[in-house]
C-alpha cells in the first residue's frame, strides 16, 4: 500500500505519515487506531510489531512491556524461503486455534 492509499484510508495526512516513517513524529493513540483500521490490522499487533528486541522494549516501557499474548507465547517476524514460510504459517494457524481465536487475523 502506498502512503497516498494509507492516507486516504486512514484520514492521516501524507506529510504526517512521512514524518512517522522517518521517526520525526509520534502518533497519538487515535492516529494509531486509524492507521491500524486502514491496514485492517488489530491495533495490538501494530503496536507490538517492531524491530526492537524485548530488552529494549521493556526499558522503553519503564519495566515490562505489555503484550496481548498469553504468557509463554511470543510474536516473531522472519524472512523465509516459501517452503519454510508455509510450515511457519501452519504453526501460526494451529496456535491461533489453540488460543481460541485470539490474534486470529493474519
Amino acid at each position: 500500500m502506498t502512503k497516498n492509499e494509507l492516507s486516504e484510508r486512514s484520514g492521516v495526512s501524507i506529510s504526517f505519515l512521512s514524518d512517522l516513517t522517518t521517526g520525526k513524529a509520534n502518533p497519538s493513540l487515535k492516529v494509531m487506531e486509524a492507521i491500524a483500521s486502514a491496514l485492517e490490522t488489530p491495533l495490538p499487533l501494530l503496536l507490538e510489531s517492531t524491530d526492537l528486541d524485548k530488552h529494549t522494549l521493556d526499558a522503553l516501557a519503564g519495566g515490562k512491556a505489555p503484550s496481548s499474548l498469553p504468557a509463554g507465547y511470543e510474536r516473531v517476524s522472519a524472512v523465509l524461503p516459501e517452503h519454510r514460510a508455509f510450515v511457519v504459517k501452519k504453526w501460526g494457524e494451529e496456535t491461533r486455534k489453540k488460543l481460541g481465536g485470539r490474534n486470529a487475523k493474519k
